[in-house]
């Protein structure tokens, strides 16, 4: 290799590295102050789909003496009382990749052509995933307190999907999340 192209890439390669450290940090910083706005309306969001697909009715969010819990609560009517259902949602749960995906997606910057499109595609992305979470989590519960108190017919090829979905998102997508993004993202809009 040529000492002028070796001593390139290692500048290129240093200053990706730098942008990499310095935007973690400054995503970090950030992210700790927005991060309980963005997962109360995450909750939001996905509670309203949850009630589509549930045969409930979602009452409210309510934050919990640790400020990383949100609880969102359901109501379903049963023969003579109607059952309220909170279903507790660790905002850290989903989100904590987020800072490490938005300092990837800074050091993509410099490889990657149509940027804006890139960048607004990947939030999306990256929202849809955290709605999905929330979701799955709150119709994996919901199935599960409506079989066990005999409100629905107990339907283990049912349970099964919703639990599947939940750990599919809790154990694959979101502990992968940052570096499925960047490969996105390298893959999809990188530059010739």
């Amino acid at each position: 290799m040529p000492k002028i192209t070796q001593t390139k890439t290692k500048g290129l390669i240093l200053k990706t590295a730098l942008i990499f450290l310095s935007a973690y940090i400054i995503f970090l910083i950030l992210w700790i102050q927005v991060k309980d706005y963005y997962g109360y309306a995450i909750t939001y969001i996905a509670s309203n789909l949850t009630m589509a697909v549930k045969d409930s009715e979602f009452k409210e969010i309510k934050t919990t003496k640790n400020e990383d819990i949100l609880e969102a609560t359901f109501r379903r009517y049963t023969y003579r009382r109607e059952m309220l259902i909170g279903i507790p949602v660790k905002t850290s749960a989903y989100t904590f990749n987020a800072p490490l995906t938005f300092a990837i997606m800074a050091a993509f910057y410099s490889f990657i052509k149509r940027k804006k499109r890139a960048y607004v595609e990947v939030i999306l992305i990256l929202i849809t995933v955290h709605i999905l979470y929330v979701f799955s989590l709150e119709t994996k519960s919901l199935t599960e307190v409506f079989m066990g108190k005999g409100f629905d017919p107990v339907s283990m090829p049912r349970l099964a999907i919703y639990q599947f979905l939940w750990s599919f998102t809790d154990n694959m997508i979101i502990r992968f999340e940052p570096f499925l993004i960047g490969f996105y993202l390298f893959l999809r809009f990188k530059g010739h």
